[in-house]
């Protein structure tokens, strides 16, 4: 019988890449998204596939189009919960900046509804957080007993601290009413479907240079960040939801391999064969200056283990944005 997955995030650039994943491997897939930051282009391939179904809904209204299309009369078996804008960008309509209350929301009264959608259907649930629970680490590589070092008001305390209260909130419905949850903390992640508005670096330094803009590095360069493929990333989310290893575990995932800022510039100017000048811009404030995922648990429970290398990776998601500009 085939198991029915919902993906809330569904049409995001993470979410759609696991849609399109899970549908292959034979699930039903159910996809939520509000497309406040999402894009349906994502999934258009998936649309007329029977084996996939998009609610368009909100995860915060209790009486959303999730419980109507339910009621009892499908067996919901995972609940991924990628919902949330993930973007630091103030310039970007896409980030969290720019919807604070929404993200708030999304890790808060979304995730609480998910929750309860799962203890329902007894569902396994995987809570999507972020390596921006770390804040502005004091340590590196960043470990999953590490507590962070998190600014809890400032600009980016809206995603932080909404990460870190959905991880409790999930916990705390483990311990209650034991449902079967997993954290996964996602480290940066890159490749096609990003958006090029979103304000993350990987799409930033891409569109100005093919675009022979300067290239804006915020700060020196020197704070470093780790890229994971979003292949790997796929990978890696497909392994913590179906292992039984992962039950009660908050797990690290992405690409251990540290990178500097100025050298990812460096990199995808020569990728691109650009004439972009690097300039440099006043760093954001909390902006971490190191990142660097210690994955040892996802070795050991998962046998996660990225393949991409940063050219191939990189190369791909150019090519991306070359097609997409035609």
């Amino acid at each position: 019988m085939m198991q029915t997955v919902l993906v809330a995030g569904g049409g995001g650039f993470i979410g759609s890449h696991l849609c399109g994943a899970l549908v292959a491997d034979g699930y039903r897939v159910m996809a939520v998204d509000n497309f406040i930051t999402g894009n349906k282009k994502n999934i258009e391939p998936l649309l007329n596939n029977k084996q996939f179904v998009l609610i368009e809904d909100d995860i915060i209204n209790e009486n959303s189009r999730l419980r109507q299309g339910f009621g009892g009369q499908a067996k919901l078996n995972y609940i991924f919960h990628l919902a949330s804008p993930a973007s630091p960008n103030k310039k970007s309509p896409r980030s969290y900046i720019s919807h604070p209350i929404e993200t708030m929301l999304a890790n808060s009264l979304g995730t609480k509804n998910l929750l309860d959608l799962a203890g329902e259907h007894g569902a396994a649930f995987l809570y999507a957080s972020s390596s921006e629970v770390y804040g502005d680490p004091l340590v590196s590589p960043q470990n999953e007993d590490y507590f962070g070092n998190v600014n809890s008001i400032g600009p980016r305390s809206v995603y932080d601290e909404g990460k870190r209260f959905s991880e409790a909130m999930t916990m705390a419905y483990s311990r209650t009413h034991n449902v079967n949850v997993r954290i996964v903390r996602i480290f940066n992640t890159y490749g096609p479907k990003m958006a090029a508005d979103d304000g993350r670096v990987v799409s930033n330094f891409i569109t100005q240079a093919l675009e022979n803009k300067p290239i804006t590095i915020y700060g020196s360069g020197s704070q470093t960040r780790s890229f994971c493929y979003i292949d790997d990333m796929v990978d890696g989310l497909i392994k913590a939801m179906f292992s039984d290893k992962s039950r009660g575990e908050v797990i690290n995932l992405g690409n251990p391999q540290e990178l500097p800022i100025i050298e990812l510039a460096k990199l995808i100017k020569k990728l691109t064969n650009s004439q972009s000048e690097l300039i440099h811009g006043e760093l954001p404030q909390d902006d971490p200056q190191k990142r660097k995922p210690d994955i040892t648990r996802a070795k050991r429970l998962l046998s996660f283990l990225p393949k991409v290398p940063i050219e191939e990776g990189l190369a791909k998601t150019i090519q991306y944005f070359k097609e997409s500009s035609l």
